[in-house]
């Protein structure tokens, strides 16, 4: 299988290549030359699969060109090693619990994979991973790498805009997991990792990877909950519909990489808070990358989402296909606190904020169908990590899950940076 730039589709590596430098030298994002339909007989199958056995299945009909049999079971067994329990708020509507992982968000599965792929790829340079977080992606990526050899992680984040769970998730391990707190915001860190990809001097000097959605080991690996969710379904009967709360927009690519592959998903939500740079685009404005804006549900607070482009070529870049498949809701604050309270008060279930921005998106969508359909919207991190909003909206008290606690009472250890490259550049080639 090749590889091709979605700014280029004639530029094209293999599989190591692109995991390995993760952003292709024409700052594009590499995609699958071509995606594999998987055969009627397989989603007749899928309710009697466990999540390892589809997981098998899946990515072996990606992969199997470039990795064995034994390589590809290794992958989906480092990575699929807790649940994703699909549960039914109301009638109809469903929350994908994507949080039982180690960091406790839904990155777990990308990073997971992540790093057990660049492991059984790399040569034997060093590795460098850079990686811009806005929130979970951080915590994920480096609980993933930490500890495997020859490889160091750097993990730049915006300064006081990650929650203070967050934060010490990615800032209390050491070892090989460094991280830098930006005078900015999200945008300027991940345009700070990209200019290191793109610098000659310095890619002459070290080996850099990626480990965000840029890159397509934690990019791809995203589509197996869709699956498993649907799987577990209890009634298939109605139209399918995913609400996706996003901000990079990896993980909704990841699903219209499920549906692509054949998964019957009928639309999907791409569901934001005020940063809503694509849902205006999906109702009619042209794609304009803006400054981010910060709110309750940061891992969203993006302004320049780099999935974007990968969204359009999943539809062999017609806009007009996209904007038919996917739909776009945008939330305030307010809208977003109000929702978790109602549904709290009415069922008893607990959101986080990108929960809730991901249920009121489904539910406008359900809301101006003419016949009734089906709604799973993903819980991508438990409410412990945002537990000053969700017990101030709320009212409650949460009680932390004993890894979140153990996290918190480790001491932060940080570098911190201006927003300036040549700060950045210079302190890479000093480790």
């Amino acid at each position: 299988m090749k590889y091709y730039s979605t700014n280029n589709a004639d530029y094209k590596v293999d599989l190591k290549e692109a995991v390995i430098k993760g952003l292709a030298p024409d700052q594009g994002l590499y995609m699958p030359e071509k995606i594999p339909v998987l055969p009627a007989d397989f989603f007749d199958r899928l309710p009697g699969l466990s999540f390892r056995e589809m997981g098998y299945e899946i990515i072996g009909s990606l992969f199997s060109d470039d990795l064995s049999q034994q390589q590809i079971n290794s992958l989906v067994d480092h990575t699929l090693t807790f649940d994703a329990p699909l549960v039914q708020v109301e009638e109809g509507v469903y929350s994908l619990e994507l949080f039982h992982g180690p960091t406790l968000a839904f990155k777990d599965f990308g990073a997971r994979f992540c790093s057990k792929l660049m492991s059984m790829l790399q040569d034997k340079r060093d590795l460098k991973v850079l990686v811009a977080t806005s929130g979970d992606t951080g915590s994920a990526v480096a609980n993933g790498f930490f500890g495997v050899d020859g490889v160091e992680v750097i993990i730049l984040y915006p300064s006081g805009k990650v929650s203070k769970l967050q934060e010490k998730q990615f800032t209390t391990l050491g070892g090989n997991i460094r991280a830098i707190e930006v005078a900015g915001v999200f945008d300027d860190c991940q345009k700070m990792v990209k200019q290191a990809f793109l610098d000659p001097d310095l890619n002459s000097k070290m080996l850099l990877t990626s480990a965000n959605s840029i890159n397509i080991a934690r990019w791809i690996p995203q589509c197996l909950y869709y699956f498993y969710a649907y799987s577990r379904l209890p009634k298939k009967e109605r139209e399918l519909v995913f609400s996706v709360p996003s901000g990079n927009f990896g993980n909704l690519a990841a699903g219209i990489l499920a549906e692509r592959m054949g998964l019957p998903i009928s639309y999907f939500v791409a569901a934001t808070n005020i940063n809503k740079v694509v849902p205006d685009y999906l109702q009619g404005e042209n794609f304009m990358a803006k400054p981010s804006l910060q709110t309750i549900s940061n891992s969203m607070d993006v302004g320049n989402p780099s999935n974007f482009y990968r969204l359009l070529a999943l539809f062999g870049n017609d806009e007009s296909q996209l904007k038919e498949k996917v739909k776009g809701y945008f939330y305030t604050d307010d809208m977003t606190r109000q929702a978790m309270l109602k549904v709290k008060n009415q069922t008893g279930y607990t959101m986080d904020p990108h929960g809730a921005v991901a249920y009121l998106g489904l539910k406008d969508f359900m809301g101006a169908q003419p016949a009734p359909c089906t709604g799973i919207f993903l819980e991508t991190a438990h409410p412990g990590k945002f537990r000053n909003v969700v017990e101030d909206t709320l009212s409650i008290r949460l009680d932390l899950p004993d890894r979140l606690q153990a996290f918190m009472e480790k001491e932060k250890k940080v570098d911190k940076m201006e927003n300036d490259y040549l700060e950045f550049k210079k302190y890479l080639l000093s480790i």
